[in-house]
């Protein structure tokens, strides 16, 4: 009879190395805008998935396309200003 064995201990193990590093989370915080105007964007794509798109809902997407490119066109300057991709 051959036993099984779980992994749950390899899974859900906990090690401080494991912690996001300061640069890491620095990273993840100058995404934060790029990140939030995408979920926008997908919420207002999402609403008007479940039915016909009125002009209200086109006019939500429209301005969140446009929050997303904003977004997207500052983490850029900002990247090539200070050299962080």
């Amino acid at each position: 009879m051959s036993h099984i064995v779980t992994v749950q201990d390899a899974v859900t193990a906990f090690e401080p190395w494991m912690e996001p590093t300061d640069a890491e989370l620095d990273a993840i915080e100058r995404e934060m805008p790029v990140i939030l105007a995408n979920v926008e964007l997908l919420d207002a794509q999402i609403v008007a998935m479940d039915r016909t798109p009125t002009e209200l809902d086109s006019r939500r997407i429209r301005r969140a396309r446009r929050r997303l490119l904003a977004a997207l066109v500052y983490q850029a300057v900002e990247a090539r200003r200070g050299g962080v991709a």
